[in-house]
């Protein structure tokens, strides 16, 4: 096993940040449930150092989550984020109070041990972010004040003669301006991680599994055309090179002229792909659907029916692959259990049942941006590897009520201009996702000498990290202005567009 930190969740808004930035010192890191501390699997797999996480509980809850720490210790370097600090301090005899007011925002440092290894190398009143209803008002036994803040008296401390630090703030988050530097001194100074977990690395591992736990065995993948099986696709080729079958669905909801630029690149990139027409299945099984949640069921039942068809031409499959990645596992074994479905249709449910295959998911332990930087080195296609993320549903949830053909081709038609305004004006890689919504509304217009009752399009385009959260982009005037003008006067059928300024939350990134 690779040296690794530890992150143990208690139900944290920030957790996966937690993750991000120690990945970002090159150092492999897993989040698990603070449940999972009792396993004794886990526990011996020996890691360099554990993080525990904030939580939206008080310590003084009824049922606030908790863990043994002394067990969980032996000799590990722990670092307490916020409530994981609190936790500390009131398990070991501290105490916890609730503030009079909820420190919640911008605070500085007051280091009072310059050279403490933790804070080593900080700036005198180097800012960070709070987020907390509780407040330490009194440190355990052996615990030694490190730093406070103009309200927080015990913002940081450590265990004398041990590897234990507690912090009351968050040095995950953009608004802690040297949490980086906090997370590298703990990671790679106190835990002593060698920064050695690079995208190359990854590929080297990841090769030598695959070809271990697969063999001379066949594997079947679904490509969708976007990062995540691409990149599966690409490092299970270089694994195991034609017992790779991929295949790739055409649904009819793919963007304008997709499947036949998605494919060529796929076969140029050397991969065994077949590419299937099933516009006309799909469109059936859509016809007269307006809830989106049954569109999303019925996209999934026709891919899983088309799939096992074709997976069934290649004879004696035992594997199934897909790119699900970390969040989605992340999700999968939350603090709360399994989330609730916010969404169907995440990396296609029922096939493994159905097909009655072994599972290999080759990109289960790494982030979207991680997918990138491993493709990128792998040598994907790079307008594959800068692709938009792109709902498995495709269009059908960016069509607002029920799915024709000639809705699909108007929409298509409309985000074509969009995207390829984008890319032009040099705005695509400043957006992380972009598309058209075709709405169930039609807008009076006036076209020439004639009334027109024609259809609207919604645009919509975020900037974001990860697609926990988006802000809308502030796209200039005169370029939506273009977008407008060339929609209107191109395609046939569409007479108004407007522009979405939501931001994610209260509003999702896409509309269904």
């Amino acid at each position: 096993m690779e040296e690794s930190i530890l992150i143990l969740d208690f139900g944290s808004q920030y957790t996966q940040l937690i993750a991000r930035r120690v990945r970002e010192l090159n150092v492999y890191c897993e989040i698990h449930p603070y449940t999972a501390a009792k396993n004794e699997e886990l526990r011996a797999k020996g890691w360099k150092g554990i993080i525990l996480s904030g939580s939206p509980f008080s310590v003084h809850d009824k049922d606030a989550p908790n863990v043994n720490l002394d067990e969980l210790k032996h000799g590990t370097p722990l670092l307490g984020v916020c409530y994981g600090a609190q936790m500390m301090a009131n398990n070991w005899g501290g105490n916890v109070a609730r503030s009079n007011t909820r420190e919640y925002g911008r605070a500085h440092l007051n280091i009072l041990e310059g050279n403490n290894d933790l804070l080593k190398g900080l700036s005198p009143k180097s800012q960070v972010w709070m987020s907390h209803g509780d407040t330490i008002t009194k440190l355990p036994k052996g615990a030694t004040l490190i730093a406070s803040t103009e309200t927080v008296k015990d913002a940081a401390f450590k265990f004398e003669g041990q590897k234990v630090y507690g912090i009351q703030f968050h040095p995950e988050v953009f608004h802690t301006t040297e949490g980086s530097k906090l997370l590298y001194n703990f990671v790679v100074n106190i835990c002593g991680c060698q920064q050695n977990w690079t995208p190359d690395s990854f590929i080297e591992s990841t090769v030598k599994q695959l070809q271990d736990k697969i063999g001379n065995d066949k594997v079947v993948l679904g490509l969708s055309g976007g990062v995540d099986s691409s990149v599966a696709a690409v490092l299970l080729n270089k694994a195991i090179g034609k017992n790779l079958y991929c295949i790739f669905v055409d649904n009819g909801l793919l963007r304008k002229n997709e499947f036949e630029t998605v494919l060529h690149s796929y076969r140029d990139m050397g991969l065994n792909v077949k590419g299937v027409d099933a516009k006309e299945q799909f469109y059936s099984a859509l016809s007269g659907i307006e809830d989106p949640e049954k569109k999303r069921k019925a996209i999934g039942r026709v891919f899983i029916e088309v799939f096992d068809q074709e997976a069934h031409k290649v004879q004696d499959v035992k594997w199934l692959a897909q790119g699900t990645i970390y969040p989605d596992v992340i999700e999968s074994v939350s603090v709360k259990g399994p989330s609730m479905t916010i969404k169907s249709h995440h990396n296609v449910g029922g096939l493994p049942e159905k097909m009655k295959l072994k599972i290999v998911e080759p990109l289960n332990t790494l982030f979207k941006d991680e997918v990138r930087k491993v493709g990128k080195a792998l040598g994907v296609d790079e307008n594959i590897i800068g692709r938009h993320p792109f709902p498995g549903p495709g269009l059908a949830i960016r069509i607002l009520g029920d799915i024709t053909p000639e809705k699909v081709r108007l929409l298509q038609d409309a985000d074509a201009i969009f995207i390829d305004n984008l890319k032009s004006h040099n705005l695509y890689n400043e957006v992380w996702q972009a598309g058209a919504i075709l709405l169930p509304v039609h807008s009076v217009g006036v076209m020439g000498d004639e009334r027109t009752y024609e259809k609207v399009v919604a645009l919509r385009a975020v900037t974001s990290t990860d697609g926990m959260t988006a802000d809308w982009c502030h796209l200039p005037y005169e370029v939506l202005g273009k977008i407008s003008n060339d929609i209107i006067n191109k395609v046939k059928g569409i007479n108004r567009v407007v522009y979405d300024i939501s931001s994610k939350p209260p509003a999702t990134i896409e509309w269904e």
